[in-house]
């Protein structure tokens, strides 16, 4: 039986939207890179069209959250751009403020110890306090934490096959039912491609693995979602994978 807290529609902030209402044994969709936009007073320093790239923002999934929107399944979208404060960083972790990304230059990174803290004090800290504050109250049977590669990076060659990635860290549960369900579909799927989720996992180490919460971390390529009948089909299709991982959890 899953039992609802009395949380609006949809809810935002500047710092993040939440779509649906969570409810206790559903599905928590988290997206911290779901944003390009930038808050008032902070420049950048670079190109207006580089904030629509990968760089600034991981393409597509903001658009497949809100169309997973059903009974029992919300969504928790933050509301910056990752070149504005990386969320899914530790405090101190190289990249959470890039000064280069993908070989462009982010100038108005250039911020200092001081410039640091006070951007952690202002989005980092109140976003993970709301975020754990939510699944505290709302503890659901399976988090998504959902990304998007780019199909190549500017920097690096190296082909990148996999229309979908799945990481995890030390807690494999929903990984290890993903993997073959996702296989069955005739995807390429990469175990922990193109990303190691050892390394890159700090809003799942800090928000499930920390707590024994399951949950599935998951790279969609973005020529995949990167128009609306594509971010309709994966949107149904890890609706499915959820019903089915959550129905096989133990």
């Amino acid at each position: 039986m899953t039992t609802a807290v009395t949380t609006p529609s949809a809810t935002k902030t500047e710092l993040y939207r939440l779509l649906g209402t969570p409810v206790k044994g559903g599905v928590l969709v988290i997206a911290d890179h779901a944003s390009n936009h930038v808050p008032e007073g902070i420049d950048l320093g670079i190109p207006a069209e580089l904030m629509n790239q990968h760089i600034a923002i991981d393409i597509g999934v903001a658009e497949v959250a809100e169309r997973m929107m059903a009974p029992g399944t919300a969504a928790w979208l933050a509301g910056i751009s990752r070149l504005v404060c990386d969320l899914n960083r530790d405090v101190g972790m190289p990249g959470m403020f890039p000064q280069v990304s993908d070989g462009y230059a982010i100038p108005g990174n250039r911020i200092g110890d001081e410039g640091r803290a006070a951007r952690v004090a202002e989005y980092f800290h109140p976003y993970h306090a709301a975020l754990e504050s939510l699944l505290a109250e709302t503890t659901p049977a399976l988090i998504v934490s959902l990304h998007s590669f780019t199909p190549g990076l500017a920097t690096c060659d190296k082909p990148r096959p996999w229309e979908i990635g799945i990481l995890y860290n030390k807690d494999e549960r929903a990984a290890r039912i993903a993997i073959p369900l996702l296989e069955a579909e005739g995807l390429t799927v990469g175990d922990q491609e193109p990303y190691s989720g050892r390394v890159l996992n700090a809003s799942m180490n800090r928000h499930a693995e920390q707590h024994g919460r399951a949950y599935l971390s998951i790279e969609i390529r973005q020529d995949q979602i990167a128009d609306a009948a594509g971010q309709a089909l994966w949107a149904d299709r890890l609706t499915r994978l959820c019903r089915d991982v959550v129905s096989k959890l133990d």
